[in-house]
C-alpha cells in the first residue's frame, strides 16, 4: 500500500460545493480522495439538516457517508452489487444514487422508503428490513454469476457488528468460506472502543492475509509456538489448547473469521476515505472472501452524539421533526420516542403529558415487572430490543429475570423452551414482524413440545413509518394453524395488563399481540385478573348488525357503532379477545341473531381472524338446520402496505370505523346513507 496522504481537513471550507453534482454513482469515479472526502463532509452536513427537521434514522448514516463514496467510487453500481444490511445505514447511499432531492420526503407517505426498497431503485439490490441477512444475499448473488447467471460484477455486503448477532450471519459467512465465494464483507464496527491499527506493520498484516500464497502459513503458527527457543515452546504445549488459541489470536487479529477461510482486513478507519479505497481496492483484487473490518463512529460529525460515547449515539440513533436546528439539537426539548430500528437501542417514550393515555409497551413494561415480582419463574428475553420492547425496564430492575440474545430470534425462543423445560415461565418479547424469523421454533421446539412459552408481539398492526418490513400484520394467520397454541389480542391497556397475567398463567404456549402507541385511555387495574380462555364479550347490544373485534378492531367497531348510531341502526359490538379457540358460542349465537356479522382486525384477511369465524360458522351450520347471518370481513388487503402515518394507512386499507360504517350501511338495506 501506497503511504496516506495528509488527512482532509473538514474544517477547512471548499471552493466549489460538490455534492450537488453527484446525480449517481459515476459522478464520482473521476474524483480524487480529498474530493471524496469532501461529498462526504458535504452529504453528512446535508443529513443532519434534512433528518433533523423532518426525523427518521439518523446516528447510523452519518457513520457511513465515507463508506457509502468509497463504495460507490471504486463500484460500477448497478451492475456491482452493494447490499446494505437492513437499510437503516443507507441514506448517504441513497443519496448518492439519484435520490438526493428526495432526501426530505424519507419515511413519508409516498415519499422514499426508509429502507433499501427494490422498486425504488436499480441501485437497492435488497430490500430487507432486518438485520444479519446481507451476507447471504451476497453469496447467492456471487455464486449465481460464478454460473454464469445474469451479468458478472463484484460484490459487497456490508453488515453492522450488532447485525452480525444474528445466526444468520453466520451460517453465511460459513457458506462464503466453504465456497470461496469472491466478494467482500465490510464489518461496520461502531459499537466498541477500537484504537486504529497505524504504521508498516499494520499494512504488512493486511498484505500477508491477502496473499493466497502466504495465509495459510498461519496453520503453522501452534507447531511454531511449540518450538519457541528456550523451554518456551514446552511450556506452551503444557498450557493447553485454550492457551495456544488465545496466542494465536493475539498474533493474529481476526483470527475467527480466518478459521472460516474469509481473509481478514483490519481496523480500518471507516471515516477516512484514503484508507477505505486503498484497503476495498485490495480486498476485491483477491477474489476471495474478505472481510474488511472497519471502525465508525455513530453519529460522526454532530457533536452531541459524539461526545458522551455509546450512551449518547444511542439516543442519536433516530433524530425526531424538528429535533436539529442549524447543526445543533433544538433549545426546545423534543420527546424521545422509540423507533422501529432492527438495534437494540430504542428507548421507551418519555412519560406522557398528563392526562394523555400511556403507551402499550410502557404498559406491558410494567406489567413485566410486576409478573416477576410475583412469580420468580417469570423470565423476559428480547433479542436486542431491550426499549423497544419495554423489557429494560425488567432489566433494571431484576436483571436476573432477563435475558438479551442479541439479533437471534429463533436462539431466544430456543432458551425460551429450555428454560421451559425446566419450569420457568418465559416471555419472549419480541416485534410482531421479527418474530416471523423463528417460525421453526415456535412450531417445532414450543408448541409441539406443549412448552409453558409467552410471545408478547409489540408492533402488531400497522406500525407507520418503517413500512411493510416492520408492519406486524401477519401473526393472527402464521399462530392460527398451530396446535395447543392460545392466541389473543386485548382491545385497551388494561386488557393487556389481564391478558399478560393470563397467558403466564396458562400452563401452554401462548400469544399475545397489542400495537404500538397509546392506549385508549381507560383505567388500569390494580390488580390483574384471569381471562378464561376462549371466551369473548359483548360490549353492546343492538340488532340487525353484529361488529365483531379483535384487538384494535374492537376499537374500529366502536367508531363504527357510534357512526351508525347517527343514521338510526344500533349495532352489536363485541370482543372476541382470542383467534384461537375462538369463542364458537358466541360466533353463533351473533350468527343467528343478526342479519350480518363484521369482523374487524388490522391483519391480513388470508388466514386471519375472520378466516376463523367463517371457518367456525362453515362447520357449526353444516348439518344443522337454521340460517346464519352473511359474514363482512374487514381488514388488510392481501398485499404489503407502504410506509406512513398509520392513520393514513389505515384509511387507504379501509380500516376506519367510517369505512367500515360505509360498507354496513351498502350492504344492509333499509338505513339512512351515509351524508359526505
Amino acid at each position: 500500500m501506497s503511504e496516506k496522504p495528509p488527512t482532509h481537513d473538514p474544517a477547512a471550507e471548499p471552493s466549489e460545493p460538490l455534492l450537488e453534482t453527484i446525480d449517481g454513482p459515476a459522478d464520482l469515479h473521476g474524483l480524487d480522495d480529498a474530493q471524496l472526502q469532501q461529498v462526504a463532509g458535504e452529504m453528512r452536513t446535508y443529513i443532519i439538516d434534512t433528518i433533523g427537521e423532518i426525523g427518521g434514522h439518523f446516528g447510523a448514516n452519518l457513520g457511513t457517508c465515507e463508506l457509502a463514496v468509497a463504495l460507490h467510487s471504486l463500484l460500477d453500481s448497478p451492475r456491482d452489487k452493494i447490499l446494505w444490511d437492513v437499510g437503516h445505514q443507507s441514506y448517504p447511499h441513497k443519496i448518492l444514487t439519484g435520490r438526493r432531492e428526495q432526501l426530505p420526503t424519507i419515511r413519508q407517505y409516498e415519499g422514499l422508503a426508509p429502507f433499501c426498497s427494490i422498486p425504488e431503485s436499480e441501485h437497492d439490490i435488497m430490500g430487507a428490513g432486518h438485520a444479519s441477512t446481507s451476507i447471504g444475499y451476497g453469496v447467492g448473488l456471487k455464486e449465481a454469476m460464478r454460473k454464469g447467471i445474469g451479468v458478472d460484477g463484484r460484490v459487497a455486503a456490508v453488515i453492522g457488528d450488532g447485525a452480525l448477532t444474528g445466526g444468520v450471519a453466520y451460517e453465511a459467512m460459513l457458506a462464503a468460506g466453504g465456497l470461496q465465494t469472491p466478494m467482500v464483507i465490510v464489518l461496520n464496527d461502531n459499537g466498541m472502543s477500537i484504537s486504529p491499527n497505524v504504521g508498516a506493520l499494520s499494512r504488512y498484516f493486511n498484505r500477508i492475509r491477502l496473499n493466497p500464497r502466504l495465509y495459510h502459513a498461519r496453520e503453522g503458527v501452534e507447531d511454531r509456538l511449540t518450538r519457541l527457543p528456550l523451554g518456551l515452546g514446552r511450556r506452551i504445549e503444557r498450557l493447553g489448547p485454550e492457551i495456544k488459541s488465545a496466542i494465536k489470536a493475539y498474533w493474529a487479529p481476526g483470527l475467527f473469521f480466518e478459521e472460516l477461510d474469509l481473509a481478514y482486513m483490519g481496523v480500518i478507519d471507516g471515516h477516512d476515505v484514503h484508507a477505505l479505497r486503498e484497503a476495498l481496492t485490495e480486498a476485491f483484487e483477491s477474489e476471495r472472501p474478505v472481510v474488511v473490518h472497519i471502525h465508525t463512529v455513530k453519529g460522526k460529525g454532530f457533536a452531541p452524539a459524539e461526545a458522551g460515547g455509546l450512551e449518547t449515539m444511542e439516543e442519536w440513533h433516530a433524530a425526531k421533526p424538528n429535533s436539529i436546528v442549524n447543526g445543533v439539537p433544538a433549545s426546545k426539548p423534543v420527546p424521545v420516542t422509540e423507533t422501529d430500528s432492527p438495534e437494540g437501542i430504542e428507548r421507551l417514550e418519555k412519560p406522557p403529558a398528563p392526562g394523555a393515555p400511556p403507551q402499550y409497551t410502557q404498559v406491558f413494561a410494567e406489567a413485566m415487572v410486576a409478573e416477576a415480582g410475583r412469580d420468580e419463574r417469570v423470565i423476559g428475553i428480547t433479542a436486542a430490543m431491550a426499549g423497544g420492547t419495554g423489557l429494560q425496564k425488567l432489566a433494571d430492575q431484576a436483571p436476573d429475570q432477563y435475558y438479551d440474545v442479541g439479533i437471534a430470534e429463533q436462539n431466544a425462543v430456543l432458551l425460551a423452551s429450555g428454560l421451559a423445560l425446566q419450569g420457568a415461565k418465559p416471555v419472549c418479547a419480541i416485534y410482531s414482524t421479527f418474530l416471523q424469523r423463528a417460525y421453526d421454533q415456535i412450531i417445532h421446539d414450543v408448541c409441539l413440545q406443549g412448552l409453558d412459552v409467552t410471545f408478547a408481539m409489540d408492533r402488531a398492526g400497522l406500525v407507520g413509518d418503517d413500512g411493510p418490513t416492520h408492519h406486524g400484520v401477519f401473526d393472527i394467520s402464521y399462530f392460527r394453524p398451530i396446535p395447543n397454541v392460545v392466541v389473543m389480542a386485548p382491545r385497551d391497556e388494561a386488557m393487556l395488563v389481564h391478558m399478560l397475567h393470563t397467558a403466564i398463567a396458562h400452563e401452554g404456549p401462548a400469544a399475545l399481540r397489542y400495537p404500538r402507541g397509546a392506549g385508549e385511555g381507560v383505567e388500569l387495574p390494580a390488580e390483574p385478573e384471569l381471562i378464561p380462555i376462549g371466551r369473548g364479550e359483548i360490549l353492546a347490544e343492538g340488532e340487525r348488525v353484529a361488529l365483531l373485534g379483535y384487538g384494535y378492531g374492537v376499537t374500529v367497531a366502536q367508531e363504527a357503532a357510534a357512526i351508525l348510531a347517527e343514521h338510526g341502526l344500533q349495532v352489536t359490538v363485541a370482543d372476541a379477545r382470542f383467534a384461537k379457540p375462538i369463542d364458537g358460542e358466541l360466533a353463533v349465537d351473533l350468527a343467528r341473531e343478526h342479519e350480518l356479522v363484521v369482523t374487524i382486525e388490522e391483519n391480513v384477511l388470508p388466514g386471519g381472524f375472520g378466516s376463523a369465524v367463517l371457518e367456525h360458522l362453515e362447520d357449526a351450520f353444516a348439518d344443522g338446520p337454521g340460517e346464519r347471518a352473511r359474514v363482512l370481513r374487514v381488514g388488510l388487503p392481501d398485499r404489503y402496505v407502504t410506509h406512513g402515518k398509520p392513520e393514513l394507512l389505515r384509511a387507504e386499507a379501509g380500516l376506519t370505523g367510517q369505512s367500515v360504517a360505509d360498507r354496513v350501511l351498502a350492504t344492509t338495506p333499509s338505513t339512512q346513507p351515509v351524508l359526505g
